[in-house]
């Protein structure tokens, strides 16, 4: 397939040099120094699932140089999207679709208003990792795994041809019948986990292991259940029990990309994420008071530092 990365940090530089070691034809939308090493020295990925070096890459800044493609990953942060989405047009000019790989569970609509409905997907990625130097993604721990799928019925053989391509590059993917739930599942636990941390500023082991920070995680995690519920997203009643499990199973060492963000002085996808619930929940009627005041700790860091 003919595949574009725009946003080749952590998540898109991983999976997307997967797909180019397999392959396929990878564009890679990147800019400065990162874009400068990957011209330079290629795309070098170092991961326990095995490391991979890919040179020469096709790295740009200019997403019109590309031409038409087959699928985009779509992985900016949050505060990029509109932006972003605008030069995202020579790329599926000829019929491609963009999926979304990024935090929040608003890219679909926000996409689909710039594009058109028909043009967009959706996705979820689990994955640890980061530039650790211009050119370099570091990928922590042994998860890396893509959920994906069309949103209308006209999209699914474009979703099962990017499915066949990511497991022959041997991306552990699954084609998600309910995306939308999907999406949901994933925010419902990341903006606990990203509040919880980054009011902290503290990794996971003490958020689980403070009675305080646990509570903070929980309630977190349950105004978000409930607004999922509240918009017709079916996720299940013991939902929040088994995240809550599943976090006493993650490496007691691992720290949030908000929290790397806020600790290092970057913007914060906070409007997003606990900001969004805040929002929503008041839409909806309902009260969401832990991640309003994590929202509003927050606020002052919104933009960096």
């Amino acid at each position: 397939m003919k595949v574009a990365i725009f946003g080749s940090g952590g998540v898109g530089g991983y999976f997307g040099a997967r797909l180019a070691a397999a392959g396929n034809e990878v564009h890679f939308i990147a800019r400065g120094k990162h874009l400068a090493a990957m011209r330079e020295q290629g795309l070098k990925v170092k991961s326990a699932l095995g490391d991979a070096h890919i040179k020469p890459v096709h790295a740009t800044d200019n997403p019109a140089e590309i031409g038409p493609v087959d699928i985009v990953t779509f992985a900016v942060k949050l505060w990029d999207t509109e932006a972003a989405a605008e030069q995202l047009r020579p790329l599926i000019a000829k019929g491609g679709h963009v999926i979304p790989f990024q935090n929040g569970v608003e890219s679909i609509e926000r996409l689909a208003r710039i594009l058109g409905a028909e043009r967009v997907m959706g996705g979820s990625a689990y994955i640890g990792t980061r530039i650790g130097a211009p050119g370099v993604i570091e990928h922590t721990g042994t998860m890396a795994r893509l959920r994906f799928g069309p949103v209308l019925a006209a999209q699914r053989p474009a979703a099962e041809r990017f499915l066949a391509a990511c497991l022959q590059a041997g991306i552990m993917t699954e084609l998600a019948e309910d995306i939308v739930l999907v999406n949901w599942e994933k925010f419902v636990f990341l903006v606990a986990l990203s509040s919880a941390t980054s009011v902290a500023r503290a990794p996971l082991g003490v958020v689980r292991e403070d009675p305080e920070l646990r509570w903070l995680l929980e309630q977190a995690m349950r105004e978000t259940w409930r607004l999922g519920r509240a918009r017709g997203v079916k996720l299940p009643d013991d939902f929040v029990e088994k995240q809550l499990a599943f976090a006493q199973t993650l490496p007691a060492e691992m720290r949030t990309s908000m929290q790397h963000d806020l600790e290092a002085g970057h913007r914060l996808e906070a409007p997003w994420l606990c900001g969004a619930v805040a929002r929503m929940s008041a839409q909806a009627g309902l009260e969401a008071p832990v991640n309003h005041t994590v929202y509003a700790a927050l606020r002052p860091f919104v933009n960096g530092r």
